[in-house]
């Protein structure tokens, strides 16, 4: 048992400790989804709406983040990002039925896609996390912390697309804790090798904001729009961006 307890206090350990803690933060989004009974069209725009607000608002913070470090690597990684997810957007299209009705609940190869997204975006989150415990303890916590608050409305956003869609609750909150799971995988060899892993995290971070876009734009909001006015859209998805921004004020203070 003191072997243990040593252990935990070790700085890998601890490392890997807060970055599964951001982890589990991103499943508390899907609380909520356990005490609604009925889904309304109506609901489901709104929600589509929503998730896109925060992905957007997401991206952005990913990007001005890149940017302290170095402008043209988070554009590239942008650019990186947005062949990705097109591409693996066509590759889904091409290839033969897969059955996601058995991984999500529900039968969208979006939904796949989406989840995809969000887990490219858990990997420069994860080394973000290990590169500031290579800093300091204290710095270290403090955005392990601001990420694992961070996560809650990633997690919600997730599940604003799977749940209507037909996936459980109790499955929401798996597939949104599994979407942030590079995030404890990446922490420590980022923490043990900060130099190389700092100065590629740019282009991480413009990785992730550029597919977070394009599955705003070409999926998420044309979604919102079969359902929605519009104006209903627009209100909905700025909600989301201001809530976000709110968010991040709070956590910075």
């Amino acid at each position: 048992m003191d072997a243990f307890l040593s252990f935990m206090q070790e700085p890998v350990a601890m490392v890997f400790n807060y970055a599964m803690i951001t982890a589990l933060a991103t499943g508390l989004g899907a609380i909520p989804f356990f005490f609604l009974k009925k889904i309304s069209h109506s609901f489901l725009a709104k929600s589509h709406a929503l998730a896109a607000g925060l992905m957007l608002s997401a991206s952005f913070n990913l990007i001005f983040e890149g940017y302290k470090i170095a402008e043209w690597m988070t554009i590239g990684g942008m650019l990186a990002g947005l062949l990705l997810v097109v591409g693996s957007d066509a590759l889904m299209k091409r290839a033969n039925p897969v059955q996601i009705d058995d991984l999500v609940g529900a039968s969208s190869k979006k939904m796949l896609l989406f989840l995809g997204i969000m887990t490219i975006h858990s990997f420069a989150e994860g080394v973000s996390v290990g590169v500031s415990f290579a800093n300091t303890l204290e710095f270290g916590v403090f955005i392990a912390i601001a990420i694992a608050i961070h996560n809650i409305p990633e997690g919600l956003a997730i599940s604003l697309v799977m749940v209507p869609k037909g996936t459980s609750p109790a499955k929401a909150v798996w597939w949104s804790i599994f979407s942030s799971l590079p995030q404890p995988l990446m922490a420590v060899p980022a923490f043990l090798f900060v130099e190389q892993f700092q100065a590629y995290l740019p282009f991480g971070l413009g990785l992730a904001a550029g597919a977070m876009i394009w599955m705003v734009f070409a999926e998420l909001i044309p979604e919102s729009l079969e359902h929605s006015e519009g104006g209903t859209v627009a209100w909905w998805v700025s909600l989301a961006i201001m809530g976000m921004a709110a968010f991040q004020m709070i956590i910075a203070h």
